[in-house]
């Protein structure tokens, strides 16, 4: 442990210096028309999150369908408990979009001329904060998201079911609700293990693409550096004594999880070549030094009693979200190129 915080004293001085405070930051004037813009999306997360958590599927009612094709009762019963499923993911689907819209707004105002990255995540800390939000989010969606394959099964019966009820002329109210373009649309995010990470790589990669004049490192450096200030954060105990709530110090670990995943998507190199920006090796050991999520073997070790118990606990989800080398296994892009050190796949994997 000693040898540890050495290395990482020694190593902390290459990284930025400051404390983005993600508890009590406050939009400035110049910040105000862009946070307003974005709060009207993430005040609605929770309940987002919420409706995902929630959703239970038609898997008994579409089952006794197919066993029993001949019983209209039976294939009415399903249909009817498959629409209102389909019209709640919509909704998610919908927020994607919100969300999509939010982040490359945020990404307009963090990367202008003439700050550098640096300069406006420290100048405009409500903005960052936003960002950390949208990422915190991102994670427990998708996380949540993986644990319900009834949401996959209940789209496919849906849209094998219009399908067939097409061809017969049937006349369906719900293709006023979701029509066959919403439904491609829903079908290829829902079809995503991580759909949320894939709508922000998505649009931070568009944002890149359609933004010309704009060099791509100050998109990429505004990620690298968010994911250095949070490190530093984590590893500094003069500024991790400054949160007023260990969930603050969790938020901050997530967020340096997901903005290194978001990284390796947006980057043409990814976040695990030599030439990254971003440190995986250290963050990912400043991640499992300071939340104990691994036995001495080296596997993910969650108790009754265990920090991890804990998160799980307060922010109701599992382990998968929360520990780095599982979320950079099943979300990144470029773990498994060739340019990656074998020493970082070994840890990760």
């Amino acid at each position: 442990m000693g040898n540890l915080l050495k290395v990482l004293t020694r190593e902390i001085e290459n990284y930025p210096h400051f404390f983005l405070d993600f508890e009590n930051a406050q939009p400035t004037d110049c910040e105000r028309d862009v946070w307003n813009q974005v709060n009207a999306v993430l005040q609605d997360s929770e309940s987002i999150l919420s409706g995902l958590q929630a959703y239970k599927g038609a898997g008994q009612e579409i089952r006794e369908a197919i066993q029993n094709p001949n019983d209209m009762i039976l294939q009415e019963r399903a249909w009817n408990s498959v629409c209102p499923l389909v019209i709640r993911l919509k909704k998610l689907y919908g927020f994607s979009l919100r969300l999509e819209r939010a982040l490359q707004s945020l990404l307009e105002s963090l990367t202008c001329p003439p700050y550098t990255p640096t300069q406006h995540l420290e100048k405009e800390q409500a903005l960052a904060k936003q960002f950390a939000e949208i990422l915190h989010f991102t994670l427990r969606f998708d996380e949540l998201k993986m644990r319900i394959p009834a949401i996959q099964n209940d789209f496919s019966y849906y849209r094998r079911t219009i399908s067939r009820n097409r061809i017969n002329n049937m006349n369906l109210d719900i293709e006023r609700e979701v029509n066959n373009e919403m439904a491609n649309r829903m079908s290829l995010f829902y079809a995503e293990a991580t759909p949320m990470l894939k709508t922000l790589s998505t649009a931070t990669t568009n944002f890149v693409t359609e933004n010309k004049t704009l060099p791509l490192e100050n998109t990429t450096d505004v990620l690298s550096t968010m994911a250095s200030v949070c490190k530093v954060m984590l590893e500094t105990p003069d500024y991790t004594c400054r949160f007023n709530s260990e969930d603050t110090l969790l938020f901050c670990m997530r967020v340096m999880v997901g903005v290194i995943i978001l990284y390796d998507h947006v980057h043409p190199n990814g976040a695990f070549n030599k030439s990254s920006k971003i440190d995986v090796r250290t963050s990912s050991l400043t991640y499992t030094d300071t939340t104990g999520l691994f036995t001495g073997e080296g596997d993910l070790e969650v108790t009754e009693g265990s920090q991890c118990g804990g998160v799980k606990n307060k922010l109701g989800v599992s382990a998968l979200c929360l520990h780095p080398a599982l979320s950079f296994r099943f979300t990144t892009k470029h773990l498994h190129d060739e340019s990656t050190p074998k020493n970082i796949r070994s840890m990760l994997q």
